[in-house]
């Protein structure tokens, strides 16, 4: 199976039509609780990078091992392990009092500095007199809880990052638990932690089951308090203006949301027991919007609240500089159903 054109951009005049100007090739795939694929388009098992979209599932050793209990982590600072947060004063509180918990600091995290990911959101320039440090880095969350497993199991604090690191292992020993894969391929994440490459239809399917939460047969509660965490903070998850938070403000407590850096997003709908996951192969955002909005479209998930809710990820329009319309952005694909 081959990827398709899932989305097109266009450019034109009004008084004359727009022609399409650039075609976004990828796949799909929505799958049930036990895996099996109900909807497609392209290759629903490509191998792809899960990026962000992996992290509720690297904090698996730490919940696994009652870490949120051992430190005192509340519910909103769980969302954050989860996060890719936007550099907002509420991320930077958040990821500080997890730091504070199991004696460590900022000067702890090996995520690197970032700018925060709320100016681009925002469409606002970041300020030039500004100092970034790791708290403003996305993945800071994530990696205070990478910190914290070391914590709680006496294992090195420095070079926790490392493949061969004990994390870092008994997060891979977790995924292949729960994917039933061995092999799968590896490479430095932007945080520099590692991530894993896992069939489209994998991925869709780890998401059908945290959105079952503490129903899941396999993690049961570790599940429940995964999800909860993030469809009742999806702020602390993502950010002002940013795609997780709408997607899981529409869904109202039925949907889970995490996208991942270069076109993946992943969304688990607990009430149709589905996952969906979703990659463009050259790494277009705009494209990826535009394509999860037609997937849950043509799932028959946008009643009119939600529809209207996530309109601007329907068919945005494109604008030069001066604010002209100069074309739009347009889904241009069907998925296909699998007996």
């Amino acid at each position: 199976m081959q990827a398709v054109p899932l989305v097109e951009t266009t450019r034109g005049y009004p008084a004359t039509g727009n022609v399409v100007e650039n075609i976004h090739l990828g796949s799909v795939a929505v799958v049930d609780l036990h895996g099996k694929l109900l909807w497609s388009a392209g290759d629903p098992h490509y191998m792809t990078f899960t990026r962000s979209a992996l992290k509720p599932f690297q904090a698996l050793p730490f919940m696994l091992a009652d870490g949120p209990a051992r430190f005192g982590l509340t519910r909103p600072e769980l969302a954050l392990l989860c996060a890719s947060h936007s550099g907002e004063d509420k991320h930077l509180r958040a990821v500080e009092s997890i730091l504070g918990k199991i004696g460590m600091d900022e000067s702890d995290l090996e995520c690197g500095c970032a700018v925060p990911l709320y100016y681009e959101a925002v469409g606002m320039g970041a300020p030039q007199d500004r100092t970034w440090t790791q708290l403003h880095h996305n993945c800071s969350g994530k990696h205070s809880g990478f910190l914290a497993w070391c914590r709680m199991h006496g294992e090195p604090t420095d070079n926790y990052i490392s493949p061969v690191h004990p994390l870092q292992q008994a997060i891979r020993t977790a995924l292949e638990a729960e994917t039933g894969l061995s092999g799968m391929p590896s490479g430095m994440d932007g945080c520099s932690a590692p991530n894993y490459a896992l069939p489209l239809s994998q991925l869709a399917h780890l998401y059908a089951r945290l959105a079952q939460g503490g129903r899941d047969p396999r993690l049961g509660s570790v599940m429940g308090d995964l999800f909860d965490a993030m469809t009742m903070h999806p702020d602390l998850v993502s950010g002002e203006a940013r795609c997780d938070l709408h997607y899981m403000e529409a869904g109202a407590g039925d949907w889970v949301s995490k996208v991942g850096a270069d076109a993946v997003q992943t969304i688990g709908i607990r009430s149709a027991g589905i996952g969906i996951a979703i990659k463009i192969l050259d790494g277009t955002g705009r494209a990826l919007h535009t394509a999860t909005w037609s997937v849950l479209e043509q799932l028959g998930l946008l009643d009119a609240r939600r529809a209207a809710m996530l309109e601007q990820y329907r068919r945005p329009a494109l604008k030069n500089v001066r604010g002209s319309v100069v074309g739009d952005i347009r889904a241009a694909f069907r998925l296909h159903p699998h007996a």
